[in-house]
């Protein structure tokens, strides 16, 4: 059978990603679960951590957030069996590319799918939901009557960010990049307090995030890219929509949480005096974990759970791209990894 790999490039050039042929293992391990794919969503890969935890392939497997059927389990196996329709994301270290007709995977990062659910749909939300209730929950404890700051409110994880706190009472403000977005995000039910645009250049979030809490601050500010340096004349357009690291800060109330995607975030010292006169914390987004390591094995089954459970019942209602077919995977993948923002669904 076939899968989809990448071959990292070296230095600046761009990776390669390749369909392989690739076999399974005659027998299964104890607790493996042999899975049926019927949708696999593409995320872009990260050399650097993939190359920091040990991980050293010529060909790296591609694809990890899939969705298919039980075909066999281990003879230790007791939470599936044959016929189940079931959902999870493969670990880091996985040998099977996601895109595989059939793969082998622990039964510890697997759930149920409900049945209305559809494939393609949980397989390309699934690591925005994760992320989401990383930074919700996990990284800043949201409560019913916190004040959330959502940067890009109209980005796949920034969508999961608003509605899962809409859904725990949780007042929310977000910024919009474009027109576009502006009008997607005044129209979301359950609504949200506040959208600021920031693609025009007239809104000082500051001063629209200060009205809007009575002058106190947001409990919870969520970024999905932040910039370190200010004032360079040449700067993408794109870069000026991103907010820099002072405006993210100042934003904050006393005991705020700060939770960032900014893998090399870089503080100096009057952010961190500011940070330490709002007793202000900052946490790093890396969603990894969960599946690199063991020690919060059953939280993390908890969340899988409950984010197939929200989004069948319709209170996370992700903006799904439409599924490309197998043969279109290569230059799907090949886009994700251009624009990490961007989403693909592959369906088998």
């Amino acid at each position: 059978m076939k899968g989809l790999y990448c071959r990292a490039a070296e230095g600046e050039a761009e990776p390669k990603f390749v369909i392989q042929e690739t076999t399974l293992p005659d027998v299964l391990g104890s607790h493996q679960v042999r899975v049926k794919v019927k949708a696999c969503g593409l995320s872009p890969l990260d050399f650097k951590l993939i190359q920091e935890v040990g991980i050293q392939r010529e060909l790296l497997p591609v694809g990890r957030e899939v969705a298919g059927v039980v075909l066999q389990v281990g003879p230790k196996v007791t939470f599936f069996q044959p016929e189940d329709e079931v959902v999870g994301v493969l670990p880091l270290d996985s040998p099977c590319s996601g895109l595989c007709e059939v793969v082998d995977i622990d039964e510890y990062f697997l759930v149920q799918k409900p049945e209305k659910l559809s494939s393609a749909c949980v397989a390309g939300a699934l690591r925005d939901g994760v992320c989401a209730y990383t930074a919700l929950h996990t990284h800043a404890r949201m409560a019913a009557g916190h004040t959330l700051l959502v940067m890009d409110g109209a980005s796949p994880f920034g969508l999961m960010c608003i509605q899962l706190a809409c859904y725990h009472g949780v007042k929310v403000l977000t910024t919009s990049h474009s027109p576009q977005k502006q009008a997607f995000l005044e129209q979301l039910r359950p609504s949200v307090a506040r959208v600021i645009p920031v693609h025009n250049g007239s809104s000082d979030l500051l001063s629209v995030v200060l009205e809007e809490t009575g002058g106190l601050g947001v409990d919870i500010v969520v970024d999905s890219e932040v910039r370190l340096h200010g004032g360079e004349e040449e700067e993408e357009e794109e870069k000026k929509l991103v907010p820099h690291k002072h405006d993210i800060i100042s934003v904050l109330g006393v005991g705020g949480h700060w939770v960032t995607s900014h893998k090399n975030l870089q503080l100096d010292p009057p952010d961190c005096r500011l940070l330490y006169l709002k007793s202000a914390s900052v946490s790093f987004l890396n969603p990894e974990v969960w599946t690199a390591s063991s020690a919060q094995q059953g939280r993390y089954l908890h969340i899988l759970r409950d984010i197939v459970e929200k989004m069948s019942t319709g209170v996370l209602r992700p903006q799904t791209e439409e599924a490309v077919p197998l043969y279109e995977a290569t230059v799907a993948m090949e886009t994700v990894q251009r624009h990490p923002r961007k989403k693909a669904v592959v369906q088998l």
